[in-house]
């Protein structure tokens, strides 16, 4: 354990070389931002932010985060529009562009380092206007108590992190974010100690203090907000899976889960049974769009559910450009032609003579089952998913419980087919993800 240990932390520490080329890139940025700031009335201050800040940014992941820090009493419209102005101006030699979180902010590429220069209001600590108006305290915080053993540790966690697929908190991912791995190094002292943590990590378990109830498997709190609980961001499935990660790495430790994301095959047999709708849609923010589709599978798949088809999982992807999918993994995707209507107890007259005179004549058998409900044999309108979705969006989208903002993409086209049948490249990591074992979680002893 101890030599993989040492090995995985010389490829999650950026060399002496490229943590130079990255100070520079760094500070022209910096420059050129604070240049422009000077220009608007409304900035207070421009400063560092993130994992770049912090010392804790690794090797293939250098994101330069600069936080330009708006007197709190700039309306919100200006607040956007001028850091957006400042941003472009400052980057333009870079070719800036728009990317989004709960507020827009500017992001370019200065020899391959992201650099995203970001608005929040510089306000007291617990005065938030803004989801970014924590960042200066969370960088403070950090800074004053990361030593350099921690931060290094840091970097292990995310490395782990981001192979088994969990690290992240943009809706896309819903995964652990580099603050938060942060906050478990302070918890528990180093990686080791994380992974030990969660492999026996009861359900409710505070990580940090907390005064207050919080609905979620488990609670990781903010350090420099006592009223928030990262845990709420991240997905139940991918706590369970650093759960399952930490147990596996911890009694079968192996070097290749910090070199590499390991692939999956995609079993076949299972692909038989799984179903891809795939539209195009008018472009808008990542965040945005990602939280429809998620919200869209969930939404169809308990329509599945309602007509009678067993959903196993479902899961939503997209190119962030204009193309999205929805995957369904069914049991099966045909199902037998007859179900079964229960109705009232024959005891409650009314709802059973209401029961009766609307389900006999469309009835192939009616009996009363032994729990004395009336039991209605009927002939299913759809045997066949494809089929019943293929109707189901061109005739009930209204009432299907997709958000609006996609009714509009689907009414302009659609296509539901076996997922056999869909040749696109960005498709296959979403179906790997969808029908096959995950084995850096799953084992046996």
């Amino acid at each position: 354990m101890k030599k993989i240990l040492e090995t995985a932390r010389k490829l999650s520490v950026p060399s002496q070389k490229l943590q130079h080329q990255n100070s520079v890139i760094a500070k022209t940025a910096f420059n050129l931002v604070h240049k422009e700031i000077s220009k608007y009335s409304q900035v207070k201050d421009v400063e560092f932010g993130g994992s770049y800040a912090k010392g804790t940014w690794l090797p293939n992941r250098a994101d330069i985060d600069i936080f330009i820090k708006f007197d709190n009493s700039t309306p919100t419209k200006n607040f956007v529009e001028i850091s957006k102005k400042i941003g472009f101006a400052a980057l333009k030699k870079y070719r800036p562009y728009v990317r989004y979180s709960e507020h827009p902010y500017v992001e370019a590429k200065i020899k391959n380092t992201k650099v995203n220069v970001v608005p929040c209001y510089d306000v007291k600590k617990g005065e938030w206007k803004s989801s970014a108006d924590r960042s200066p305290y969370h960088t403070q915080y950090m800074s004053e108590t990361l030593t350099g053993i921690m931060k290094d540790e840091v970097r292990l966690l995310k490395k782990f992190l981001i192979n088994n697929k969990i690290y992240g908190s943009e809706i896309a991912k819903q995964g652990f974010s580099g603050y938060v791995t942060e906050v478990l190094i302070i918890h528990f002292g180093s990686f080791l100690d994380v992974l030990k943590g969660f492999a026996d990590i009861k359900e409710k378990e505070i990580i940090g203090k907390s005064s207050k109830d919080f609905d979620t498997p488990i609670i990781i709190m903010d350090p420099v907000d006592s009223n928030r609980n990262l845990a709420a961001a991240i997905s139940e499935e991918n706590i369970g899976k650093l759960i399952l990660a930490s147990r596996k790495f911890l009694k079968k430790p192996s070097l290749s889960i910090f070199k590499h994301v390991i692939k999956k095959k995609i079993p076949k047999h299972n692909l038989k049974n799984t179903i891809i709708i795939k539209f195009k849609f008018k472009k808008r923010s990542p965040d945005m769009i990602w939280g429809q589709i998620k919200r869209a599978a969930n939404s169809l798949e308990t329509q599945l559910e309602i007509e009678g088809f067993n959903v196993l999982r479902n899961l939503a992807t997209t190119d962030e450009k204009n193309t999205a999918w929805l995957l369904f993994l069914l049991k099966s995707i045909r199902i037998d032609e007859n179900k079964i209507h229960e109705g009232p107890d024959f005891l409650n007259e009314k709802d059973a003579e209401i029961f009766i005179n609307k389900n006999l004549r469309s009835s192939k058998l009616m009996w009363i089952g032994k729990n004395r409900k009336i039991q209605s044999l009927q002939k299913r309108e759809y045997q066949d998913a494809i089929l019943f979705l293929q109707k189901f969006l061109k005739n009930h989208l209204n009432k299907s419980g997709i958000p609006k903002g996609l009714k509009t993409d689907l009414k302009k086209g659609f296509k539901v087919m076996l997922a056999k049948n869909e040749s696109s490249k960005s498709i296959k990591e979403a179906l790997s993800e969808l029908v096959s074992t995950n084995e850096t979680i799953f084992y046996s002893n």
